[in-house]
């Protein structure tokens, strides 16, 4: 077989024409975005152990103080307790989502009563009665489990609230980042800025509704009133789109992949939807309220079973996730006025 001369070094040149630097370098920060997602979901995932469920404990007198201290001292501390004073407070505090979950103590029998709520998620309701079937099986006593808050006939594992929640996430990062690279990573000026973050306001309000009609009416897989769902869509989407909006406007078109590493790497795995906060490790548990999947899922199980109960916190994070994309990328647009960078 005869070389053609200067063969290789056309090869070469072929390769650096169709793979040139830059495509490189994303491809490696694809690579390394995909190794961060299979390391985020897997650790979340493959091993949930209950930590610090909070239960509360109904028991006569210093019989009440007593099981606290046996709960608390439980090997790998499953559980949080702490006394409650009759049955109705406790089932009043499982609604406000202070407590998990209740044991209520039955003196002259054999037989307890565990408290759970479903709408927070089967696989929490699941543990809490699995730690609390053990300690009362070691006590010589069985366990009656009663949900004070069941999921919907359509929402049989309670997963249906952070199903929504992640697609109103996908949409919204995926409305920006059409919105952006369609004409450039960065906005030329204040006034595309602007209207960029009208358009996807507009999407937002749609999304919103569509995705809670949807899942309400629809499939029947979430109760609660629409227009909350609506406004609590209308919000994530929006708060995680004027994030990629603002962190393209920063970092060009690899803000797409700082976003998806924020709000699907991280915030997915840590947002409470497959397994709840007690159920995840130390890190995804401490981040997930913190990143808009994680406060949009509480929220839409608050709203769906819980009366809008413990909504504030979560609408704060969404509120200002919301307000410093809003911000932020109108502050690149500004700093940026006249140069645009176009994608490819």
């Amino acid at each position: 077989m005869v070389s053609t001369p200067g063969g290789g070094a056309r090869f070469v040149q072929e390769v650096r024409d169709a793979v040139t630097g830059r495509a490189a370098v994303l491809v490696i920060g694809v690579l390394v975005l995909q190794l961060a997602f299979v390391a985020s979901y897997v650790g979340a995932f493959h091993s949930p152990k209950p930590k610090d469920i909070v239960i509360g404990v109904v028991a006569p007198g210093p019989l009440g103080d007593q099981l606290v201290k046996k709960l608390d001292a439980l090997p790998g501390h499953p559980l949080d307790p702490r006394t409650v004073p009759d049955e109705a407070r406790a089932r009043e505090e499982i609604g406000a989502r202070d407590l998990d979950a209740a044991l209520v103590v039955h003196p002259r029998g054999t037989t307890d009563t565990l408290l759970v709520a479903g709408g927070a998620g089967a696989s929490l309701a699941q543990a809490a009665e699995a730690v609390m079937t053990r300690a009362e099986r070691a006590e010589g006593r069985a366990l009656r489990v009663v949900d004070t808050a069941p999921a919907a006939a359509g929402d049989a594992r309670g997963l249906s609230a952070f199903y929504l929640v992640v697609g109103w996430c996908v949409g919204g990062y995926l409305c920006a980042a059409i919105l952006a690279i369609s004409a450039g990573a960065r906005p030329a000026n204040v006034h595309r800025a602007v209207i960029r973050l009208a358009a996807l306001a507009v999407y937002a309000l749609a999304a919103g509704l569509l995705g809670t009609v949807i899942a309400g009416p629809v499939l029947g897989a979430l109760p609660g009133g629409i227009l909350g769902l609506w406004g609590l869509g209308a919000l994530v989407v929006f708060a995680v789109g004027s994030l990629t909006l603002a962190l393209q406007g920063l970092a060009g078109v690899v803000g797409i992949g700082l976003a998806i590493a924020i709000v699907v790497v991280l915030g997915n795995p840590s947002a409470g939807g497959a397994y709840p906060y007690p159920l995840l490790p130390p890190f995804w548990r401490a981040i997930g309220p913190a990143l808009p999947p994680g406060a949009g899922t509480w929220s839409a199980r608050s709203i769906a079973y819980f009366r809008g109960n413990a909504l504030t916190g979560p609408l704060l994070v969404l509120s200002a996730w919301a307000v410093a994309g809003t911000a932020a990328t109108l502050l690149s647009a500004t700093f940026r006025r006249g140069h645009e960078i176009p994608t490819d």
